[in-house]
């Protein structure tokens, strides 16, 4: 296939990290908005959290495939396809008038979301030439990162200045323009031409297995705080037939079937499997840290949605710069088990600054650990991709890096699930503790409540009222101060789990891709 080059080049560099921007953009976006959303439809906030969790499901089952879909479809005709699945679906989102239509759209934007992350990179590789693939794997790095860190951005605007529904009419554009570039630019590999589908067989009976044993434990750990746990029906029967489906999928990919839609014979490969295991842990710091920073600063500090956005730029910015630094230095043959340890140490030093900080932290220490974090997440998620999947034999990449999505992507959903209930958890344990200071035996609690009941008196309420509503004040003073260490809590948690899984890294083996690999990797990643 020839390479494209100038113009054209960067047409299609522009159009594949657009895309994957886009899609990442749509994981979050909506968090800031769900309010919106649930007054406007007339639902709960209960219910109107299916708008994330279905796109989230859809995502998590379609990535694990697309190595698959890709070969049956060829890459141009589903890439395309899925573009317009996400525009069509966008769309449909944004004209939705009931809350049920708006999630059925949004797992079938999650459908189409899962292929364009899945196929942009090796779109977008092919139009460099080996020796520059680094660099070309730090601009999609790039993409990676600023999608989760601008969709609170872009959705706190979107929110404050309009309708909800333009968090979804703005994909629509972008979809049709690169549709057209898509179908302009984006040339097919030789075997995407003549693709006899007769001889391509399909694993029915483990897309089923995939489909129902991942999308279980996806809605399992989205939805497990807000419903109780095991509390809860669903979440009993849908945690059992996790349980039942992943170990049968497993053994049927292992040993049942001659044409597996996801080989796990690759696991055997010691960097992927660590690096599986290591970019779960990304994808667990990367998503917790974009759900609890907006949490800790506008119910702790009280900013607006569109400040909690704002101040999340300098990170990007910082990430953006940092990005092709990291694709030169991946270049000139850096060992990339030492830029990744780097990042992840930087990483886990946000989480413990975030850990310290308190109601009364300024906005320059927020933007100083935000900076910080876009740094780590530079250093971090493209070079321990390419080594995960480094020492991987050409045939077996397609699979290898469909694992490295899938962890990272569930990665992510188990850090929103467990940072929700560590939140809960500790917060009342926190409360507990304070509590027990509200004692007429302690004369610190007695003065404070005497004097929010003589500041309630200054202002004409009657001295009954006044201390009644002096406790009321000093609950809300408890419930809030219990919140903010709950968050201290769990930042800190999310540094523990860069700490407690930085020795794996010393597993991962040195190696610098070849030109042959590299190209491969090209042709098969993300």
């Amino acid at each position: 296939m020839a390479q494209q080059s100038g113009f054209g080049r960067w047409i299609v560099v522009i159009t594949a990290v657009s895309a994957a921007i886009m899609e990442l953009i749509d994981t979050s976006i909506v968090n800031v908005g769900l309010n919106d959303i649930a007054g406007n439809l007339g639902a709960t906030i209960e219910d109107v959290s299916w708008v994330v969790t279905s796109y989230g499901i859809a995502n998590v089952i379609v990535i694990p495939m697309t190595g698959f879909l890709q070969k049956y479809f060829g890459r141009k005709n589903y890439y395309i396809g899925s573009i317009i699945l996400f525009t069509l679906a966008s769309y449909g989102c944004g004209i939705s008038t009931d809350l049920w239509t708006l999630v059925f759209f949004r797992f079938l934007q999650g459908v189409g979301g899962g292929a364009l992350l899945s196929t942009s990179q090796g779109i977008m590789f092919d139009a460099f030439p080996p020796s520059q693939r680094a660099t070309a794997s730090a601009l999609f790095g790039l993409g990676i990162v600023l999608g989760p860190t601008f969709g609170p951005t872009l959705g706190g605007y979107i929110i404050d200045n309009f309708h909800w529904s333009w968090m979804f009419y703005i994909n629509v554009p972008v979809g049709i323009l690169a549709v057209f570039l898509s179908l302009t630019y984006v040339e097919k590999k030789p075997d995407e031409i003549d693709i006899d589908r007769r001889q391509i067989r399909i694993d029915y009976f483990g897309i089923i297995l995939l489909t129902v044993g991942v999308g279980a434990l996806q809605y399992v750990l989205e939805r497990g705080e807000s419903d109780d746990w095991f509390d809860d029906n669903v979440i009993i029967y849908l945690t059992g037939a996790a349980v039942v489906a992943i170990p049968l999928f497993i053994w049927w990919q292992l040993y049942g079937t001659r044409s597996p839609v996801l080989d796990l014979r690759v696991l055997k490969n010691t960097n992927l499997a660590v690096g599986a295991i290591l970019l779960f842990v990304v994808g667990y710091g990367l998503f917790t840290s974009v759900l609890l920073y907006p949490l800790f600063v506008q119910r702790i500090i009280g900013f607006t949605a569109t400040k909690t956005g704002t101040m999340l730029i300098p990170g990007g910015a910082i990430a953006a710069f940092c990005f092709p630094l990291v694709g030169k230095i991946l270049s000139k043959g850096v060992s990339p088990r030492y830029v990744v340890m780097a990042g992840y140490v930087v990483f886990a030093t946000f989480c413990f600054m975030m850990s310290t900080y308190n109601a009364e932290t300024q906005d320059p220490d927020f933007l100083k650990a935000l900076l910080v974090r876009g740094v780590g997440l530079a250093l971090v998620n493209v070079p321990l991709i390419n080594s995960s999947v480094s020492t991987l034999a050409v045939a077996e990449l397609p699979t290898g890096i469909a694992i490295t999505n899938m962890m990272r992507q569930l990665g992510g959903a188990f850090g929103v699930a467990i940072t929700n209930t560590y939140v809960t958890q500790r917060a009342a344990v926190h409360r507990g503790d304070l509590i027990v200071n509200t004692s007429p035996e302690n004369p610190l609690f007695t003065d404070r409540i005497n004097a929010l009941t003589q500041g309630l008196a200054s202002k004409g309420i009657n001295a009954l009222d006044a201390v009644t509503g002096a406790y009321r004040n000093l609950d809300l003073i408890i419930q809030k101060q219990s919140l903010m260490l709950a968050y201290l809590d769990t930042f800190k948690l999310a540094g523990l789990f860069f700490v407690v899984s930085f020795p794996l890294l010393f597993f991962i083996k040195n190696r610098k891709m070849d030109a042959a690999t590299a190209k491969a990797v090209a042709d098969a990643a993300h």
